[in-house]
């Protein structure tokens, strides 16, 4: 199945075109603002509904965020061999030596920075070099805490696409990634039944008609169960976490008027406008004030 939250607090199936919304929010009496993890929670079977009707045309409706704010949204640097020659030649991309998962942990994007794909993304700064990531993304389906990697597979509720929007430069990794609407998720979650092997999917992200990023997630250095476990050593794993899994090469700059679409095998595809403040960094930047 494949769910999609639109218009805020609606949840719904996509059908199999990817046109259609099949409405669940009415016909199981979702009442939560997180209707996705309520219903993830519930006893509740949307599986009667997959050949009903459309209630809705995609194109109707705001299409959101599976999950509109997760507790936590955990992401795995440099986890593609090829990006990381590329952040190691290009020291825009990262400033020290590559480091992975195993060596340096994982970090944090701000709830706060999560969007679905209708709302776009907004650069915030006109003068800071500020680059699209496109990766797959996952959301947890139970309250995890030390699991194996075998284990962790059984833990995971569905998968859809994540862009992890990065500005570039100097500051703390999860400070310059965590800009309102620097976390675009969607346009659905895909259940786990319908997805043969989530370390064999193509990748591919497209920038104003030019293709980037095209990469395999049999190419990862850690996989989707290995995050899983190393992040839930530290912390118990939510209902509705969302976790990514990092970037192929391909990275390049955002302006304002661009265009993304965005696609992984099997999970959907999702196109996304860019816009831009007319704001500088060195005008935006902290001053110190206040009284002596």
């Amino acid at each position: 199945m494949r769910f999609v939250r639109y218009d805020d607090t609606q949840l719904g199936l996509l059908t199999d075109d990817g046109t259609g919304i099949i409405d669940l929010t009415d016909r199981l009496g979702l009442e939560s603002d997180e209707p996705l993890v309520e219903y993830i929670e519930g006893d509740y079977d949307a599986s009667e509904y997959e050949d009903e009707d459309p209630d809705h045309d995609v194109a109707d409706v705001q299409v959101g965020s599976p999950v509109g704010r997760p507790g936590k949204v955990i992401a795995a640097p440099l986890n593609y061999e090829k990006h990381i020659e590329e952040a190691i030649a290009d020291k825009d991309i990262t400033t020290e030596e590559w480091f992975s998962i195993k060596d340096k942990g994982y970090f944090l994007k701000a709830p706060s920075s999560v969007v679905g794909p209708d709302r776009g993304i907004e650069l915030p700064f006109s003068d800071r070099r500020t680059d699209h990531e496109i990766e797959l993304a996952f959301i947890m389906g139970e309250e995890t805490k030390d699991v194996t990697a075998d284990e962790a597979w059984d833990k995971v509720f569905g998968y859809t696409i994540l862009l992890d929007i990065s500005l570039r430069g100097g500051q703390d990794r999860s400070n310059r990634k965590s800009y309102d609407t620097f976390c675009v998720i969607g346009p659905c979650v895909v259940t786990p039944d319908e997805i043969d092997d989530p370390q064999d999917l193509q990748m591919e992200l497209h920038l104003n008609g030019e293709r980037r990023q095209y990469e395999n997630t049999g190419d990862m250095v850690y996989t989707c169960a290995d995050i899983v476990q190393y992040a839930s050593l530290g912390a118990t794993l939510e209902v509705g976490d969302v976790i990514t899994t990092g970037t192929p090469e391909g990275v390049s700059e955002l302006h304002g008027g661009d265009t993304i679409d965005a696609e992984i095998e099997d999970v959907g595809s999702m196109t996304v406008d860019v816009t831009e403040r007319d704001v500088s960094y060195a005008e935006a930047n902290v001053q110190k004030g206040g009284q002596e």
